[in-house]
C-alpha cells in the first residue's frame, strides 16, 4: 500500500500567509496605512497580488491584522507588569527596560500605532479587547487599582508625592515612547545619526527609571 502523501500544501499555505503578514508589517510600519500599497506588500513577500488578495481579500483586512500584531508587541507585557503585585520601583524599572529594548528593535512602531489610533480611534477599544481578552472598562481598573494602592501607601509613609495612578502611567509610558515617536525630530535637533541615537537610547535605559522615581519624591 502506498504511503500517504505528507500535507505539504497546508504547511506551504501557512508559510505563505506568515510571509505576507511579515511583509505587510514591514510596509505598513514604514509607510503607514494610507501610504502602503498592496503591490509593494506583494513584492516584499515575493508573491503575486492575486495570492495576496486570496489570503486577505482587502487592504483593510490586512491593515487590521498588522495593527493587531503591532499592538500586541507594545502593550500586553506592560499591562501585566503594572497590574501585578511587584514592588513599585521594580515595576518602573521593568517597564523602562522592556519598552526601550523592544522599541529599539522596532523604532517605527510607536509612530505607526499613534497614527492609526488618530485616524481610527475606534481601534483603541478593539485593540485592548483583542490583546487582553477583556474590555477597556475592565483593563483600566485592573491596572489602576494595584497602582493606586501602592502609591497611597508611599504617600502615607511620606516617601512619595501625591500623584494619581492615571498620571503615573501616562508619564511613565510617555517617557519611554516619545523618543521613538519623535525620532526624526530628536535626531535632527540633537544632530544624531543612527548609531548615536542607539547610544542615546542605551544611556536612557540606565537613567530613566531612577530619574522617574526621583521626580516622585516629596
Amino acid at each position: 500500500m502506498a504511503a500517504k502523501a505528507a500535507p505539504f500544501s497546508i504547511e506551504r499555505d501557512r508559510g505563505t500567509e506568515q510571509r505576507i503578514l511579515d511583509a505587510a508589517n514591514t510596509v505598513f510600519l514604514r509607510r503607514g496605512t494610507a501610504g502602503a500599497r498592496m503591490e509593494e506588500i506583494a513584492r516584499e513577500a515575493g508573491v503575486n497580488q492575486a495570492l495576496l488578495h486570496y489570503y486577505f481579500r482587502t487592504k483593510d483586512r490586512l491593515a487590521e491584522a498588522v495593527f493587531r500584531h503591532a499592538a500586541q508587541q507594545l502593550l500586553p507585557s506592560v499591562i501585566e507588569i503594572l497590574g501585578s503585585a511587584l514592588d513599585l520601583d521594580v515595576k518602573v524599572e521593568r517597564v523602562v527596560q522592556l519598552e526601550l529594548e523592544h522599541l529599539s528593535r522596532t523604532p517605527h512602531l510607536p509612530g505607526y500605532i499613534l497614527s492609526e489610533l488618530h485616524q481610527r480611534p475606534e481601534r483603541a477599544r478593539q485593540l485592548i479587547s483583542a490583546i487582553t481578552g477583556i474590555t477597556p472598562e475592565e483593563a483600566g481598573p485592573r491596572v489602576l487599582t494595584a497602582l493606586r494602592r501602592q502609591i497611597d501607601e508611599r504617600v502615607k509613609a511620606g516617601t512619595m508625592a501625591a500623584i494619581t495612578p492615571e498620571q503615573f502611567v501616562v508619564n511613565l509610558i510617555s517617557l519611554c515612547i516619545f523618543p521613538f515617536a519623535a525620532r526624526p525630530m530628536i535626531m535632527g535637533v540633537l544632530g544624531l545619526d543612527q548609531v548615536e541615537f542607539a547610544r542615546f537610547i542605551e544611556q536612557r535605559r540606565r537613567l530613566l527609571a531612577p530619574f522617574f522615581l526621583r521626580a516622585l519624591r516629596p
